[in-house]
């Protein structure tokens, strides 16, 4: 298990702000079954996730609304109900909530703030576990934790992807184009010719 984590220990050894990246051994099981997931499922997955990081958020700073409005706007965005810009003000001000809590909570409201932020791309659904398991390294340095958590994150996956859209929801016409490419994939495809 520490040869998963040893880039993540590296980066807390060097000081790093986010512990976690698309190179991290620990993540590339999760990162390759995004890569094989619609859109809406990783709208759905992300969403879902975020409701535990946002418990946990406001148990101790129950007064700071920002990472919740982020959340219940961008569902609203992913159902269609909203337009982009008033979800992409709530994804902004749910970071800068970040700069005014403790360095765990702030790796929080990130992790929100990507999870909200998937609904306009794909790419932003790897932040909420950069962030959300930099918070936790952080707070209780348990690698076993860590994995656990990875282990949700990648089981609660594999529910959203065989079950969205079965599920009864409205969706964003953007979000029922069938025909586009799951943009995490294309990212690392290109990340990949660079580094051969």
């Amino acid at each position: 298990m520490d040869d998963l984590f040893l880039d993540v220990k590296n980066r807390l050894k060097r000081g790093n702000k986010i512990l976690f990246s698309r190179d991290s051994a620990c993540l590339q099981k999760l990162i390759s079954l995004i890569e094989t997931c619609n859109h809406r499922s990783l709208v759905m997955w992300a969403l879902n996730c975020s409701q535990q990081t946002l418990k946990k958020f406001e148990e101790k700073y129950p007064q700071e609304v920002r990472p919740k409005n982020c959340l219940i706007l961008c569902e609203s965005w992913a159902s269609g109900k909203i337009k982009m810009n008033l979800a992409k003000q709530a994804i902004l001000a749910a970071h800068r909530a970040a700069k005014d809590v403790d360095e765990i909570y702030g790796a929080l409201c990130h992790a929100i703030g990507h999870a909200g932020a998937t609904v306009h791309v794909e790419t932003h659904a790897i932040g909420l576990p950069f962030y959300e398991l930099t918070s936790l390294v952080r707070e209780y340095n348990n690698f076993t934790l860590i994995s656990q958590k990875i282990k949700f994150y990648y089981e609660n996956l594999l529910y959203w992807k065989e079950n969205t859209d079965k599920q009864k929801k409205e969706w964003a016409k953007f979000l029922l184009d069938f025909n586009r490419p799951n943009k995490e994939k294309q990212l690392n495809k290109k990340r990949d010719l660079y580094t051969d």
